[in-house]
């Protein structure tokens, strides 16, 4: 960033932590108070910018779709470049359709925006078959664009199957995937429902609070009373009990989340929260001790949901208990108790004595209704730390409740500074028949420790017979009835004239998530930067003195008989949206 631009135009973060000093020192805790909220929007910042991406898959390279078979080729029209890439199926198991997650690495002059263009294509019996992705976590670094491209893939076992993802389409629109997965409310307090279950987000902090298994008599599980005097949930962790048994710190205390991320989409739902947790007697003790990370995945079509967390230990702690695993139910939903060993055979009754401490999977089950809800414990280990104990007992009849497990992973109580406890787990609720229920349970957790090996895909083949349809809905492949290029070019007039001296316009902000033309009406999707600046008529309609509102703009196309623009808040906007002219133009680089 050059410094005669954009630091001319904020404050670093050495001059703010002098500024947040000298205030500490004088005792002026309402400036002390606004600098520590100002230095949490530059990390925000920092962050779009700066964070370390996942590594994208070694070895794939990019092509262009002229090399492409003409059968092919014809298809693909619209789109000007690919990447081939493998998956193969190693555990020796028919896998039904499952969360396959890689990251896209391209030139940032090769596609405008990932989310809009990227699609993914399954090479099958001599045809390309489309396959609904969903593009999420999208950023920009140097010369490079970068995006998490999720789908799901079944198959047989030992099977290798061949993909290729396409992008390079500046006419490409938003997809628009038929899905069960539907996500309901603003922030982190959402209800989430696909065909198995309806989980129910706790409006104040973003736990787990209820999940509806949807079948028959639809069961809700549910935890009731009061809690410890925070809202009741399903799900309690994480947590810990401070030396000396002063007090139990919980994320479950959380007035608000500290921080949080949402994605929604046709294919996948992420909530996830951080921060260290709260005092019963919050904010009289806020110690900055053990952070604390978990995120939730709710999938389409999946009767399952994965949970991750950490714990990091920022410096040396002396705790009287910790869990990482809590799950609480009211009333008496089920009849047996089910886990599994080191070996992953499901068993049903107590726990063996000597696999108390070495437990992974733990859960219920109605020898009657055939309900059921299992915790699959993928991945559990620690850093810095002696091994760690795999407990969580399940307890039928816990009182004043249902049924509880509850995992205190640490075999010490000193945890050194930089230990960090990691958690994989898969949370099922499937029909639990006798014979079949077992070998199900067992056989989705070998999977979900073997996923899909990813791959580059050195040979992609060649088409053996006429390729049907194509790839392009109506409008993407150079035959919108409206040019779009001409209606990119129209918003380029389109200025922010709250920054009046830098001449930016709506698309090199990156305020534009999409165009659709259906005939002479033109449909726009923006965004605004913050939620400090709501109203999109602004924008839209020159409200505030606005010169040159996108409607205005747009009518002067030829051809243009309407214009609708929609407001979305999904993803969030940030720098990585500006265009390499929209970060000139804010200084952002040298």
């Amino acid at each position: 960033m050059s410094e005669s631009g954009y630091w001319e135009r904020t404050d670093t973060f050495e001059q703010k932590m002098k500024l947040l000093e000298a205030a500490w020192k004088r005792n002026d805790f309402r400036v002390v108070r606004a600098l520590t909220n100002s230095l949490r929007i530059m990390a925000m910042q920092a962050q779009a910018e700066e964070e370390n991406p996942r590594s994208p898959v070694t070895g794939v390279r990019e092509d262009t779709v002229d090399s492409l078979p003409a059968a092919w080729r014809a298809w693909a029209k619209g789109w000007s470049r690919f990447q081939a890439f493998a998956l193969d199926e190693t555990a020796g198991q028919n896998r039904p359709p499952e969360p396959v997650e890689l990251t896209l690495r391209v030139a940032a002059d090769h596609a405008d925006s990932l989310a809009r263009e990227v699609r993914v294509a399954r090479i099958a019996d001599g045809e390309l078959r489309e396959v609904p992705c969903q593009v999420f976590g999208e950023i920009r670094r140097g010369q490079e664009r970068l995006g998490k491209v999720l789908f799901l893939a079944g198959g047989a076992a030992h099977q290798r199957q061949s993909y290729l993802i396409f992008y390079g389409n500046p006419d490409a629109e938003l997809p628009q995937y038929p899905s069960d997965l539907e996500t309901r409310g603003e922030g982190y307090g959402l209800d989430i429902e696909n065909d198995f279950f309806r989980a129910k987000l706790s409006r104040q902090m973003g736990q787990l609070e209820r999940l509806t298994i949807k079948r028959e008599h639809g069961l809700e599980l549910f935890a009731g009373g009061e809690g410890h005097g925070e809202p009741p949930g399903i799900d309690w962790a994480h947590d810990y009990v401070t030396s000396g048994r002063l007090q139990k710190l919980r994320i479950t205390l959380w007035e608000t989340c500290p921080d949080y991320e949402v994605v929604r989409g046709p294919l996948c739902t992420i909530v996830r929260r951080w921060g260290f947790p709260y005092s019963p007697v919050h904010p009289i003790f806020s110690p900055a001790r053990i952070h604390m990370d978990v995120e939730y995945r709710f999938y389409s079509g999946l009767p399952w949901f994965h949970k991750t967390g950490t714990m990091t230990a920022l410096k040396d702690v002396e705790v009287d208990a910790l869990r990482d695993d809590e799950w609480v139910f009211s009333g008496q939903s089920f009849t047996d108790i089910l886990w599994m060993g080191p070996d992953g055979k499901l068993r049903t009754g107590p726990v063996a004595p000597e696999f108390a401490d070495n437990i992974w999977a733990v859960g219920f089950c109605n020898n009657v209704s055939k309900d059921s809800f299992l915790a699959l414990f993928l991945e559990h280990r620690g850093e810095g730390l002696p091994e760690l104990k795999h407990s969580g007992s399940p307890m039928m009849y816990y009182r004043w409740h249902g049924h509880v497990w509850s995992r205190y992973p640490l075999p010490v109580k000193n945890v050194p500074a930089g230990a960090v406890l990691h958690q994989k787990n898969a949370y099922v609720a499937i029909p639990f028949p006798t014979k079949e229920g077992p070998r199900q349970l067992e056989d989705l957790r070998h999977r979900l420790l073997n996923p899909y090996q990813i791959s580059a895909l050195a040979n992609h083949g060649s088409a053996s017979r006429e390729q049907g349809g194509q790839l392009a809905r109506p409008g993407e492949a150079g035959d919108s009835p409206i040019s779009k290029k001409a209606l990119w070019d129209a918003l380029g007039g389109c200025k922010d004239e709250q920054l009046y001296a830098s001449d930016i316009n709506v698309v090199d902000l990156g305020l534009v998530y999409d165009i659709r033309v259906r005939g002479d009406v033109v449909h726009v999707v923006m965004t605004m930067p913050h939620r400090g600046r709501p109203l999109l008529g602004y924008f839209t309609y020159g409200s505030g003195g606005n010169t040159t509102p996108v409607r205005q703009q747009l009518m002067k196309v030829p051809g243009v008989r309407k214009v609708v623009v929609e407001q979305t808040w999904e993803p969030g906007w940030n720098s990585n949206r500006l265009t390499p002219e929209g970060r000139r133009k804010l200084g952002l680089d040298s």
